[in-house]
């Protein structure tokens, strides 16, 4: 690569392969000094080959954007059905759940016509839709102010009509999960209905991509500590997976 020497050449190479690096960790790799490695950071962003982060570099951007809930849907499609589909495994006739907003979680309501008897409250209302035409499903849809970009409710008519309930699972979409500040959302109106969510609910199960875990974004919605199983892709990287299980976190691939 043009104007890059040996030892940028390095970091490159390792940023390939991990996705992520630290600058101490750098520094003791390459034997400089910090103020080398911060430099050599911020000559290689310049380039657009790498994304500064507080103590590293990514390869991508660790920041979570909206993105419309239309977008979303025709994103990671394989991904999503084949997480749906184990988190049905986690569901039993008779059950009370919470399906959160998400294009995961609206991928599982989908699923559930094989179910005998199930009841859900969601503030999704591409949810609502399509457990509305699934004679085995009792539906309560959470009111409040309508977010046009993810089709669902969001507010404090929702939020207080969940103190009203008592649910087995919830199942939850997020846009980031980072092992240090945990799950994010994008609004943060749809955080604090999710924060209201997870205390309704006896289990709390996310739903996510591989692609969303590392990011964070603007929201905090709550710690991994309220988190008791995350599934998501067989790209999950290695060191994030310890990271999570570390935390407590059950952690499913498929």
């Amino acid at each position: 690569m043009t104007g890059i020497n040996e030892r940028q050449s390095k970091i490159i190479e390792r940023l390939n392969k991990k996705g992520f690096v630290k600058v101490s960790e750098l520094c003791e790799k390459l034997d400089v000094s910090t103020v080398t490695i911060r430099k050599d950071l911020s000559f290689l962003e310049e380039k657009g080959l790498l994304h500064r982060t507080h103590g590293g570099a990514s390869k991508q951007s660790l920041y979570a954007f909206e993105r419309n809930v239309g977008e979303k849907e025709g994103i990671q499609v394989e991904e999503k059905r084949k997480i749906a589909q184990q988190a049905l495994r986690y569901i039993q006739d008779g059950d009370h759940l919470i399906l959160s907003s998400g294009t995961t979680v609206l991928y599982l309501s989908r699923m559930l016509s094989t179910l005998k008897k199930l009841t859900v409250l969601t503030s999704s209302l591409s949810v609502a839709t399509e457990l509305s035409e699934q004679p085995t499903v009792d539906v309560i849809q959470l009111g409040g102010s309508v977010r046009k970009s993810s089709n669902s409710v969001v507010g404090p008519l929702a939020e207080k009509t969940l103190q009203d309930f008592s649910c087995n699972t919830l199942f939850l979409g997020v846009d980031g999960i980072d092992p240090e500040f945990g799950l994010t959302t994008t609004n943060i109106d749809e955080a604090q209905l999710n924060k209201a969510m997870i205390k309704s609910a006896e289990k709390v199960i996310v739903l996510t991509d591989s692609s969303k875990i590392g990011k964070r974004s603007f929201g905090k919605i709550a710690g991994l500590d309220q988190v008791d199983v995350l599934i998501t892709d067989k790209d999950l990287a290695a060191d994030s997976k310890v990271a999570l299980e570390d935390a407590g976190v059950e952690v499913c691939v498929v």
